[in-house]
């Protein structure tokens, strides 16, 4: 299926090479000159929205789309159904992610009506977006304030109008995530560093760094945690599969630094909680335009010593613990591990603004939010 629309904006479905290449290179073209956008590496995000990486095609049916105004790549989307997510929550919904478009209403209503017709077409009733594709915990929500600060490791970066263009189609806010942002040397830490040690000792727990010589081991770890803690009630999240852990594996080691994940334990080796948190990546990949070589693993290797920015992405404790000073003693064991390696702030993303215990937990450590991205919803 070559051409979907015929008129001025023409919509062209992914199969081909140079329809994936403009998929691709599009937003290097509408960032030029953006210092606030991150190039991802191309040979990599080729891999992801092809679903290598991911779960995007064992997920269920989706589509790639590029719209082409006038001859000239002018926008683009991914548009899919996520079955295993539909059959736990017993949902009817599709999801659209890596929407870009020109400044120009023609190519973004064409996206998003073909969007709709498409899951309408397969039995959907409702629309959510944009959103991480299938097995991912990046490209989530549209950034609707703050687009002057960096974007850190797996965050999106979008032009303002964007929320316009989705409201105007009809598309209401269905969550807002957070990010907050602290300073490593501005944290309140004086009271954790009493209390810490004093509910470890009280409710007999321990805090563990992450064993990346024994990962399987760690991993199974985490998702017994992440079975007991993730509550029933988040519509958007169901606890990940074996196969998922896998992938998790492959995308953590080569970028992890086992300083920056704990795993909480009782004293009798239960897993109770657990953390991950990244060196901000972005920072070298700002150096390397998207192309690793042919001198980009030099440059890659000379950045990497210079990041001094981490995002926290996750921390998930079981309930019977969650008011036990779990959450507060692995907040500061990676603390001190930042403080120790010389990075200079810190961001916890993305938060969903429903998610009240870790907006309270990042907020005592001296947290504030500095940049909202917001999710939509559609009936169709």
């Amino acid at each position: 299926m070559e051409s979907i629309i015929e008129r001025q904006v023409v919509l062209k479905e992914v199969t081909y090479r140079t329809i994936l290449n403009d998929f691709i290179n599009l937003p290097f073209m509408l960032y030029k000159g953006n210092d606030a956008w991150v190039p991802p590496l191309k040979s990599d995000f080729k891999k992801y929205v092809s679903g290598k990486n991911n779960f995007l095609n064992e997920s269920g049916p989706n589509i790639k789309l590029v719209a082409y105004k006038d001859g000239i790549p002018a926008g683009r989307i991914l548009i899919g159904i996520n079955n295993y997510l539909n059959k736990a929550k017993g949902f009817k919904e599709g999801y659209i992610s890596l929407f870009e478009s020109i400044e120009d209403e023609e190519v973004a209503y064409s996206l998003l009506e073909f969007a709709q017709e498409w899951l309408k077409d397969k039995g959907m009733n409702s629309i959510k977006g944009p959103l991480s594709l299938p097995g991912g915990d990046d490209n989530r929500g549209f950034l609707i304030d703050n687009f002057e600060d960096p974007t850190l490791i797996m965050n999106v970066y979008n032009k303002p109008y964007y929320n316009d263009y989705f409201l105007n189609f009809g598309f209401t806010k269905y969550y807002d995530c957070y990010a907050y942002k602290s300073y490593i040397e501005n944290e309140n830490i004086d009271r954790y560093e009493k209390l810490v040690p004093y509910a470890m000792g009280k409710y007999k727990f321990k805090i563990d760094k992450i064993d990346l010589k024994n990962v399987d081991e760690e991993l199974s770890d985490i998702k017994e945690i992440l079975e007991n803690a993730m509550p029933k009630d988040w519509d958007d999240f169901i606890p990940p599969n074996d196969e998922e852990l896998e992938l998790m594996k492959k995308q953590l080691i080569p970028f992890a630094d086992p300083d920056l994940i704990y795993i909480a334990r009782t004293l009798d080796g239960k897993p109770i909680g657990f953390n991950i948190a990244l060196p901000d990546y972005n920072q070298v990949l700002k150096e390397l335009n998207g192309r690793l070589l042919p001198l980009g693993i030099f440059k890659f290797l000379m950045y990497k010593r210079k990041i001094d920015r981490l995002r926290f992405f996750v921390l998930f404790v079981v309930p019977e613990y969650r008011k036990k000073g779990v959450p507060s003693s692995i907040y500061l064991q990676s603390y001190i591990a930042s403080l120790k390696k010389g990075y200079n702030y810190g961001e916890g993303s993305t938060i969903w603004e429903y998610n009240e215990d870790m907006k309270r937990d990042i907020e005592r450590f001296g947290g504030e939010i500095y940049k909202t991205y917001r999710i939509y919803i559609k009936d169709i």
